[in-house]
């Protein structure tokens, strides 16, 4: 095989890889778990919602190797089961995306302590928990690449606290899991996507303002989340760990300062 084969083989080709996708029944979740099938590896999809039973059969129909296991990320007893279902089904696990979490649009003023718990719980405690738990399994195979998925609102204040702050959470929580299971072959990287258009917010009121702060002028779609994931999760990323990649069509690069910019027409 040419060089350039082999790289094209790293790049798409994840048969005899085991990955546990989170949050992954509908909208972002559902498009990475189902590339990641489609590349090859055997799928765990995770999630409280019951949709994912759907996307597992579908996925199994079509040739894939897919499994749907009800999970609630803030429970480690949940998460253990999860990886027994693995252990038992390929004996491995080689890639963990955290994807599930929730967002609640209450400012600081509004929002109560019990519903401050509840997101960072999910978004946070939730990854926190699928890393400590997984990396040993992983460690067992030599290693294995773990994706978490925060957002460009951990790069700036947002009005949604909760949300801002668990996602800055999991930038750090990158940095320090890519340090300590370095050595154990084990590779942690962040998504932070901005503007991701699904069936969940296709028709949101903030889209439109938010295109036209994006300089790219659109929407992200969850296929080009899914593409880096995969890209993350692939031995053609061996040498990355530690690292936020922004995906957000140059929002969080200066789109205050292009919109200013534009306005007293320097640009």
């Amino acid at each position: 095989m040419s060089d350039f084969g082999k790289l094209k083989e790293a790049l798409t080709d994840l048969t005899g890889k085991t990955a546990l996708v989170t949050g992954a029944a509908r909208g972002q979740g559902a498009v990475e778990a189902e590339l990641l099938a489609t590349a090859g590896a055997s799928v765990l999809i995770c999630d409280v919602l019951d949709e994912g039973e759907a996307l597992a059969a579908r996925l199994t129909a079509e040739g894939c190797d897919a499994k749907f296991l009800k999970l609630d990320v803030t429970s480690e007893a949940a998460w253990l089961e999860a990886l027994a279902l693995i252990r038992d089904w390929t004996g491995r696990l080689d890639i963990l995306v955290n994807n599930a979490g929730i967002i609640n649009r209450k400012t600081i003023a509004d929002m109560s302590v019990g519903e401050w718990k509840k997101v960072l719980e999910v978004n946070a405690t939730g990854a926190f928990i699928g890393i400590k738990l997984a990396a040993p399994m992983m460690a067992e195979t030599g290693g294995g690449s773990i994706v978490n998925i925060s957002s460009n609102s951990a790069f700036s204040g947002h009005y949604d606290p909760a949300y801002t702050a668990s996602k800055w959470a999991i930038r750090g929580l990158t940095r320090t899991a890519a340090m300590e299971f370095a050595d154990q072959g084990i590779r942690v990287n962040a998504i932070c996507p901005g503007l991701i258009v699904t069936d969940l917010n296709r028709n949101s009121p903030h889209l439109g303002p938010m295109i036209g702060m994006t300089p790219m002028a659109r929407a992200g779609e969850a296929d080009e989340v899914a593409q880096l994931v995969l890209f993350l999760a692939s031995d053609a990323s061996g040498f990355i760990t530690g690292e936020d990649f922004v995906i957000d069509g140059g929002f969080t690069a200066g789109a205050g300062y292009r919109r200013v910019a534009k306005e007293t027409g320097i640009l």
